[in-house]
């Protein structure tokens, strides 16, 4: 039987560049662009297969699902639905785990070294004027620094977390991971409470889902624990983080800097504190979106829902089938 798929938010995935012939040719494929709330329940009421990204589905949009009997994740994260109603409606809930490592890794080393050789003041100063204006032929306005033998505290050491690890550890960085009360099977770096790694870490970089227990769990008592020269990157979820908090901190020079990827509100508002605060990096949601990465992305929620279609457990989160 044919099966109409729905992509609610293509455009979170597909900038021109992406080819979606692995979706197209399991059913009736349409997509949208962008889906606003009140668009919802209009264009996926009918759907038998739901894809989103972004766009909700909490008890209130679920309730109103006549056909679905999946919803595929375009992404690792799938805090934007309700996974127990979800359930409660014996719809599927897939994800796409680890699609985007590299990506992710690969920007959070970039982080680490543009605020290690603050990357955004010389490059800033080279096209202002200011190193035309020096009586020498370097600048040291804000001293640099080398990154091997400077501790990485890493918050979530999963799959993305190890590889920034690993990454970190070509450039001779020690890296540590924060221990939490679940029990894990990794022990190839130390685990240290919250308090010992904000008190160890000259680097902290966040890698950990949004849920209850971690939302704002970056607040103003956690960035007082952590050493005045040190820096905090986040590339997991904007809400991790109380930014109000965190812009605050910068502008008492409670830590050095900072580097997010995420925000508490996406796009932000303008007048948004963080986006004013010193020595913050701030890029607008980008560490996971390599062509290659988004490709990937397309290729695995096709086989998630071909496993599904096959009577296949694939990725589930909420272990229905």
């Amino acid at each position: 039987m044919n099966k109409t798929i729905v992509f609610l938010d293509a455009s979170t995935v597909d900038f021109g560049d992406i080819d979606f012939t692995p979706l197209s040719s399991l059913g009736t494929f349409i997509t949208y662009p962008v889906t606003k709330p009140h668009e919802t329940i209009l264009r996926s009421r009918d759907a038998d297969i739901i894809i989103t990204n972004k766009v909700v589905f909490y008890a209130d949009e679920i309730a109103q699902l006549r056909k679905c009997s999946l919803i595929a994740v375009a992404a690792t994260g799938y805090n934007t639905i309700d996974i127990k109603a979800a359930k409660n409606k014996n719809i599927a809930v897939a994800n796409v785990p680890g699609y985007s490592r590299q990506a992710v890794a690969q920007l959070t080393m970039c982080f680490i070294l543009a605020l290690a050789n603050n990357l955004i003041q010389y490059n800033t100063a080279t096209h202002d004027g200011s190193w035309s204006r020096s009586p020498i032929f370097t600048m040291g306005n804000w001293p640099t620094m080398c990154i091997n033998n400077k501790v990485l505290g890493i918050m979530g050491y999963g799959d993305i977390g190890k590889q920034v690890g690993k990454l970190a550890q070509a450039f001779g960085m020690k890296v540590i991971a924060l221990k939490r009360e679940t029990s894990y099977t990794d022990t190839s770096v130390e685990r240290y409470s919250i308090e010992k790694l904000c008190k160890n870490a000259d680097f902290i970089s966040i890698h950990m889902p949004l849920n209850e227990t971690t939302h704002h769990m970056v607040n103003k008592d956690f960035l007082a624990m952590m050493k005045p020269s040190a820096y905090l990157i986040n590339m997991a979820r904007g809400p991790i983080v109380d930014t109000k908090a965190l812009a605050q901190a910068l502008h008492d020079k409670v830590i050095a800097g900072a580097a997010l990827d995420v925000l508490e509100q996406e796009p932000p508002d303008i007048n948004e504190p963080i986006l004013s605060a010193p020595n913050c990096i701030i890029t607008p949601h980008i560490g996971w979106a390599s062509r290659e990465t988004r490709q990937a992305l397309i290729y695995e929620i096709a086989e998630n829902i071909k496993a599904f279609l096959n009577g296949t457990k694939r990725n589930i989160v909420n272990e229905i089938i």
